[in-house]
């Protein structure tokens, strides 16, 4: 029941012949322009817009019309990992897998989802500690995420994020037993609990915090690169978790899916992956061969990939609960 174009020349005569594209994207607004433009460079007969989203109510919001029917203007979207299996149910049905085998679209196979075969993984994030380096000296650091139990750190030593995307990406390796042991301790440690990379990368940067319990490797060095007084650092230790980001999909409604086609090519090109690391720094994929794949070379690192992505939802639910944060009573 999939779609699948025989040959390249097949999916760029049939991109020619739709002439635009519309994206909506979770990149930064700052990669858009310079993506664009590449992409213009080598497909000039295609005029390509692209729209940002973000944040859960913008995923949910974009979801919700989804299913209402109502969305008309854009061709490809990003399944959030909050809500995966639901957008992956208004992709297109094309076999990008099979194509991507076969060569027909320059995509390394290992960027797409083997099950539902139609979404295509062009980012990731590596997550790890970050610190300030007055308020802690590199011999106290944490080398692994038990040391976070130890008793220097009971009592608002260190920030953790209500939002555990990176915990639960850690259950990919370490299974849900360890990781919901691990954030009940957590929680008994008393940490300064934070929602946002921004907010905590500038607690740290300023020294009103001093270390990160598990953050976006990625927002950390962004942060510390323009911070003046360079205190703010940036530590991966081992189990690194790493997720998927920027999936990918084309939409059911889309009115030129094959020119979505060499658009999701594209950003896993190369090219695509070098613009997302200049822009958004170390956020290309594991899969290939920049600034992410660099990184964790050498590294123990756990992939909360295609086989596990779908349970990220209910991984956060299990690590939020292990928090008990006080719900409201019905």
């Amino acid at each position: 029941g999939y779609l699948a174009a025989s040959s390249r020349d097949e999916v760029v005569a049939k991109a020619k012949k739709e002439g635009k594209l519309r994206v909506i994207s979770s990149l930064d607004g700052r990669t858009f322009k310079p993506m664009m433009q590449s992409f213009s460079k080598k497909y000039p007969f295609i005029d390509i817009r692209m729209q940002e989203i973000g944040g859960t109510d913008g995923y949910q919001r974009f979801l919700l019309e989804l299913k209402a029917g109502t969305v008309k203007d854009f061709d490809t979207s990003e399944a959030s990992s909050e809500f995966y299996i639901e957008n992956a149910a208004h992709a297109m049905k094309f076999d990008i897998l099979g194509m991507a085998h076969k060569g027909v679209l320059r995509i390394n196979p290992k960027m797409v989802d083997p099950d539902y075969r139609n979404v295509v993984s062009v980012a990731s994030t590596i997550c790890s500690i970050a610190y300030n380096k007055t308020r802690l000296s590199e011999a106290a650091l944490p080398a692994k995420w038990e040391d976070f139990l130890k008793p220097e750190f009971k009592g608002r030593k260190f920030i953790a994020d209500v939002r555990p995307q990176c915990m639960a990406s850690l259950m990919a390796g370490m299974g849900e037993e360890w990781v919901l042991k691990y954030a009940r301790q957590i929680k008994e440690q008393d940490p300064v609990w934070v929602r946002g990379n921004q907010r905590a990368m500038s607690a740290l940067a300023s020294g009103e915090q001093a270390i990160h319990q598990m953050t976006f490797y990625q927002s950390c060095v962004e942060a510390a690169r323009k911070d003046p007084t360079n205190s703010l650092q940036c530590k991966i230790i081992d189990p690194a978790p790493v997720y998927l980001r920027e999936n990918h999909f084309i939409l059911k409604s889309a009115s030129h899916p094959y020119a979505a086609l060499l658009f999701i090519e594209h950003m896993a090109s190369p090219e695509g992956q070098k613009i997302i690391d200049e822009y958004e720094p170390i956020k290309s994929s594991i899969f290939g061969d920049g600034e992410v794949a660099r990184v964790a070379k050498g590294k123990k690192v756990v992939v909360n990939d295609f086989r596990t992505f779908q349970n990220t939802p209910k991984w956060m639910a299990m690590v939020v609960e292990a928090y008990g944060f006080p719900r409201a009573d019905k």
